[in-house]
């Protein structure tokens, strides 16, 4: 039997495939339509890695899975081109971004075919051509008329490395999400998406959606809903009042001082005594130089210092001190916390330190906590919520009641004496869009000297991105386009009067936002998508990525698409009705870093082992959602299952009529794959094609022409090109055949396997069970279940046992009651 060559089958099937149109989804004729969406990845220098072929290959896998059962699947693939990403690896290497784009695009297709994908190549978008950016554009302007884009000033993140601002959500412990860079707290003016205006609405659609699990939590957690009032402490001798947010507001009569940010001291620095000021102020220095995680880490000691001043509490009437503290944030709230050392850990550690008085106001009901003052100290003590099972006291008003009618009564008082209100907070902030950087869609804004801003006319779309050689960002502020006159000067779009440009571009992650529709109305000039074909194939059926963007580029595609559902373009509110998300490829127990030198680029393993000897592994280290350790002794045993497949297959005797285990061990692989292609368990199905392999090769059974298409079939959508070689086999001619390979001209009509029905299966017959007899490890036979002396005795009669057995020396018998006996020789 040759051998299989796999660079002449995988090169051959794609191009056939290719000719034949295979993977070209007609969209508007379709009757069964099926969107399934691959997050697309933005091209580097270095070409896909073996992560990316693990996820491409699993979204590949379903939507193979899912045309053969009937559906018209539409699976597109494009390049997320523009961004901080690609640009930064152009000014490493001194190339300009779009060549460098263009290149590695170019490689990403090159990749991505020979992993074998059904991509629809008609309907490739990339996120850097002005037909698509125009649209970019237009959602921007969308933005703007609905009036949730605004340009507003305040301290934002900024990367001194990338030298541009970040939204919250690309800083991921205080660093930079892209380069790893701590960074800092500018204040400046920038453009901003009121993506809080729909916080509620990301927050409620959440329990509807079947995505996976911990991308709905991060989600939920990141959006941080919080309920609770707001209440006003009057500054003692002063006009002025100090607005504080808290949940636990039937605890205000244990208010023994109040805590404000760094950021809000410089707000009311007038008003710190003298002998306090040049303390204040140098605290404020050094709290500002630290990073968010440092201020906040639980671990670390607690700091501030007094600023003179003091508050009233507006129920107890009793004077307040105010401190500034650096583990209080500008950004959550209002930036001032009352302090409560009596039920709050942290109150309580600073209250310590400066020898502030402790009130404890809530006592718990159950009598097994200790309800001295003690109790509230040691938190290590305290076992019970008190949150909704304690009662006041010390609490003026309040003495008596529980937790919750406290919270009540309060909200009650603050809104008849107009001191507060009920608020709801969100820790989700505003959308940051604006970069100062080239590489991105020029923002469509002009500012106009009489008018103000003014969005660009939709009919001047798209605002080009002119070709400049000197396109380095240079960190003060302003983007690499406000060196170039030729790009900014231009005139008011109302007044016609001199106007100027923006020069900031946008956020790469709103060149993403939207891209899911687009795919399948590319072609359309005149309109982002066509509203006949959007109602047909949107929202996305199956959508599937990593976890890490959870609050990046999955919180941004929900709102956009919320926000054009407003608008009336499209009739739906969220953008894919399923999201999966994959994990994660290590290599050899580490994860895979430049530094460490152990990235796998998965051309060598095609190029060694074949596309589907890989996509087998890959599917075969565990599950899909928790990813895997890349090894290359796994991929040496997957290449030689290939091989046993290919062999069995192309020399298996051919049965006239199905011999009835066999059809019922089929039946069982087939049901069995269909439930766990449908939830993705792609790691079980290969074991049980292994098995039936193992099973055909142990008993050397035949199979019918139409048993071993449907085996085929299952092995199909993991192993495309290997089912379909060993199709043709069977469908041309006999399979005892010694030639080569399928005799299928490049140019000739083929009836592909991926064009055939997922099997139908009958009732699959229940079985009296079997013990597996086996010689050292190796299926010899079946005998019926029985005590060990029984199964032995009838092992050692069985002639497909004994010849294995004679003239051996039998130096264990391994014996699993009701499942195996093991003779190990």
């Amino acid at each position: 039997m040759d051998k299989y060559d796999h660079k002449t089958v995988e090169s051959k099937w794609q191009k056939v495939w290719e000719e034949n149109k295979l993977n070209v989804t007609d969209i508007k004729g379709a009757k069964k339509p099926f969107y399934n969406l691959w997050m697309f990845p933005y091209p580097s220098a270095e070409g896909l890695h073996v992560g990316h072929a693990f996820a491409s290959t699993a979204s590949d896998i379903y939507g193979r899975f899912k045309r053969f059962q009937g559906y018209d699947v539409f699976q597109p693939i494009g390049y997320d081109s523009f961004g901080i990403h690609s640009e930064n690896f152009a000014l490493k290497i001194g190339e300009h971004p779009k060549k460098f784009t263009d290149r590695a695009t170019k490689n990403y297709e090159r990749q991505l075919r020979a992993m074998g994908h059904i991509y629809d190549w008609t309907k490739t978008v990339t996120t850097s051509d002005p037909s698509y950016y125009k649209w970019t554009q237009w959602i921007f302007l969308q933005m703007f008329k609905k009036g949730l884009a605004y340009r507003g000033k305040g301290l934002v993140n900024f990367c001194p490395k990338c030298k541009t601002v970040l939204s919250d959500e690309q800083v991921i412990n205080d660093k930079c999400e892209r380069c790893g860079t701590v960074v800092e707290k500018k204040e400046m003016e920038q453009w901003f998406f009121k993506i809080t205006a729909y916080a509620d609405r990301l927050l409620k659609n959440l329990d509807d959606l079947d995505w996976t699990t911990k991308i709905k939590l991060t989600q939920k957690n990141w959006i941080g809903k919080s309920e609770g009032v707001h209440v006003e402490f009057e500054i003692e001798n002063s006009d002025q009042k100090i607005k504080v947010f808290t949940t636990a507001h039937d605890t205000i009569y244990g208010v023994t001082f109040m805590v404000i940010s760094p950021e809000y001291a410089k707000k009311v620095i007038n008003l710190v005594s003298e002998i306090n000021r040049s303390e204040v102020e140098k605290y404020i220095k050094s709290s500002l130089e630290k990073s968010e995680t440092e201020r906040t880490n639980d671990t670390k000691i607690k700091t501030g210092v007094p600023t003179g001043i003091n508050v009233i509490n507006p129920f107890s009437e009793s004077k307040v001190p105010i401190f500034v503290a650096d583990y209080v944030l500008s950004s959550y709230g209002t930036g001032a916390v009352m302090g409560v050392p009596g039920h709050d850990a942290r109150d309580h550690e600073f209250a310590k330190k400066y020898n502030l008085p402790i009130i404890p106001v809530v006592k718990p009901i159950d009598p097994t906590i200790k309800t001295e003052s003690d109790g509230f100290w040691n938190y290590a003590d305290i076992k019970h919520n008190l949150a909704e099972k304690g009662i006041l006291f010390n609490s003026g008003i309040l003495d008596g009641l529980n937790s919750k009618e406290a919270r009540k009564k309060i909200e009650t008082e603050i809104e008849k004496r107009k001191i507060g209100e009920k608020v709801v907070n969100y820790h989700l902030r505003d959308w940051l869009i604006s970069r100062q950087r080239y590489w991105g869609p020029p923002i469509p804004m002009i500012n106009c000297p009489k008018c103000g801003w003014i969005p660009v006319l939709e009919k001047d779309l798209p605002v080009l991105l002119p070709d400049i050689s000197d396109y380095q960002p240079e960190g003060n502020g302003k983007g690499p386009l406000a060196n170039h006159p030729d790009f900014y000067q231009t005139k008011c779009p109302q007044c016609r009067g001199d106007a100027e440009r923006e020069t900031d571009v946008s956020d790469t992650f709103l060149d993403s936002s939207w891209y899911e529709l687009r795919y399948p109305s590319i072609g359309s000039s005149n309109v982002p998508f066509d509203r006949d074909i959007t109602k047909k194939w949107l929202p996305v059926d199956m959508y599937m990525g990593g976890a890490e963007h959870a609050v990046l580029h999955l919180m941004y595609f929900r709102f956009v698409t919320m926000v054009l559902k407003d608008l009336g373009h499209i009739d739906f509110e969220e953008p894919t009705k399923s999201f999966f998300a994959h994990g994660l490829i290590i290599k050899d127990g580490a994860k895979m870093s430049k530094s460490r030198g152990n990235v796998v680029n998965p051309d060598e393993y095609i190029a060694r082992y074949g596309a589907d000897a890989l996509r087998l592994y890959f599917m075969f280290m565990g599950p899909v959602w928790e990813g895997g350790d890349f090894r290359d002794a796994g991929m040496e045993g997957m290449r030689r299952w290939v091989e046993r497949v290919y062999r069995t297959v192309s020399e298996i005797k051919l049965a006239e009529n199905p011999d009835k285990k066999v059809e019922n061990d089929l039946a069982k692989l087939i049901k069995k794959a269909e439930s766990d292609f449908e939830s993705r368990h792609y790691n079980t199905i290969i074991a049980k094609m292994m098995e039936f392999v193992n099973l055909v090769t142990a008993e050397n059974l035949s199979l019918t022409a139409d048993q071993i298409k449907k085996f085929l079939v299952v092995l199909a959508p993991i192993a495309p090109h290997l089912a379909e070689e060993l199709y043709q086999r069977a469908t041309d001619y006999s399979l005892q055949t010694t030639e080569k390979s399928s005799v299928v001209s490049s140019q000739k009509s083929v009836d592909s396997i991926h064009r055939q029905s997922w099997p139908v299966v009958g009732e699959i017959a229940e079985e009296s069970s079997v013990i597996a007899v086996m010689v050292n490890g190796k299926l010899r036979s079946t005998t019926s279940p029985g005590d060990q002396k029984t199964v032995e005795s009838a092992a050692k009669s069985d002639p497909k046992v004994t010849k294995y057995l004679d003239g051996q020396t039998v130096k264990k018998v391994v014996f699993v009651p009701g499942k195996v006996i093991n003779f190990v020789v």
